[in-house]
């Protein structure tokens, strides 16, 4: 494998890049154009389509590599959260995780540029929140930090002292299953230390 070859992330999330950053893999950023277009009600089902979208639609601009894609969102009450659009959204959604559990989906997808291979994955992660008061949580939507998450909330900033207990992959609730991504990189013929800088 020579010297160029890299991980492209269709992705343009700041989490995604420094986790992916955290590994030490050669990768650059591509901007997807597909953007979470699934509306499955399955969230399995949903994140798989939509990385698989994000990841095939910069495709075209990229002649080698691993294309890698991910879609991540918060399961409950057999519903799916994804971002807020405003701070009233996102007031309840926080309202509905206080004192109990979720669980947080991200779906992966890598192509392989050359070959146009294709390997799709989920993980899932339980994550147990503390019981909020309505001024925790209000005061924690003002600080800006629910906006353009899933779910509300930030397991790697403020957010985390809301958190009581995670099962499962830390790195998912993030946005990225980095074990999960090497698991699927060897899976696709690959040697993931190759990409080590």
């Amino acid at each position: 494998m020579d010297s160029e070859f890299k991980i492209v992330l269709a992705s343009t999330s700041p989490r995604r890049i420094s986790l992916l950053r955290q590994t030490a893999m050669r990768f650059t950023v591509v901007t997807p154009v597909e953007d979470e277009a699934s509306a499955k009600p399955d969230p399995k089902e949903r994140v798989m389509e939509n990385a698989l979208a994000k990841a095939r639609s910069v495709l075209g601009n990229v002649e080698e590599g691993l294309v890698v894609g991910a879609d991540t969102v918060v399961y409950i009450d057999e519903k799916i959260l994804g971002k807020p659009s405003s701070e009233d959204e996102a007031r309840r959604m926080m309202e509905t995780l206080s004192g109990r559990v979720h669980r947080v989906f991200t779906g992966l997808a890598v192509i392989d540029a050359e070959s146009g291979r294709e390997e799709v994955g989920c993980e899932e992660t339980q994550v147990h929140l503390m019981k909020l008061s309505a001024e925790e949580i209000s005061r924690y939507v003002r600080s800006g930090e629910s906006m353009g998450k899933a779910g509300a909330y930030a397991i790697q900033g403020l957010g985390a002292v809301f958190v009581d207990k995670v099962v499962g992959c830390f790195h998912n609730v993030v946005g990225l299953p980095l074990s999960l991504l090497w698991k699927m990189i060897r899976g696709m013929g690959y040697d993931p230390f190759s990409l080590i800088e």
